[in-house]
């Protein structure tokens, strides 16, 4: 099998890039590599997944397969209060997101690992543009991983493309929480699971 971004250790030659993206009013820069997803720029599903989380937030936040940082550093940007984490499971990618970091000034954890294997506690929000081409044995597993790690008034935000599955996203994720579809834009949905009751 080839490689993929969510491999653990890409073994691709470098090819540093440098991204702006303008966020809120912000002008955020990001180091990206070879090995790592959309390297060339912050790709329209996760734009329109960073567009659909709230305007306020101040308590803990994970960015889950955080790849180069662009959910993460976007989060620790516009939410100053909030604690933010970050996590993947390729190894570039989590250094690139910890550079990231640093480079805007942003103080945030940032984890390697799959899925939320290495990462402690629980969250008041997690957000992921998951990795679609590895499949619904993976994904699945991985969001009922997240939910589970919500705190009680905590929402897990994820994007996905319709072509790629996002209804049958929908329908596997109301059999775990209460989910709605909270945006939509360019073939894409976003989808907010609230933590279940009790």
């Amino acid at each position: 099998m080839g490689e993929h971004y969510y491999s653990p250790n890409p073994t691709s030659a470098h090819d540093a890039r440098t991204v702006s993206y303008l966020f809120r009013g912000r002008t955020l820069r990001f180091e990206t590599d070879a090995g790592v997803f959309s390297r060339q720029h912050v790709d329209k599903g996760t734009g329109l997944l960073l567009a659909a989380l709230p305007e306020r937030f101040c308590g803990r936040a994970l960015d889950l397969g955080c790849g180069w940082g662009a959910v993460g550093v976007c989060m620790a940007s516009c939410w100053p209060e909030a604690q933010v984490a970050l996590t993947d499971i390729n190894e570039r990618a989590v250094a690139l997101s910890r550079k990231n970091m640093a480079a805007n000034g942003l103080r945030g954890c940032v984890y390697c690992g799959d899925g939320l294997q290495n990462v402690p506690g629980r969250f008041h929000l997690i957000a992921t543009n998951p990795p679609i081409r590895a499949g619904k044995a993976v994904l699945y597993p991985l969001f009922a991983q997240a939910i589970a790690r919500l705190e009680a008034d905590g929402a897990l935000y994820l994007v996905i493309r319709r072509q790629q599955g996002a209804e049958s996203a929908l329908k596997y994720l109301r059999t775990l929480a209460d989910t709605q579809v909270v945006a939509r834009g360019g073939g894409y949905w976003v989808l907010r699971a609230s933590a279940p009751a009790g």
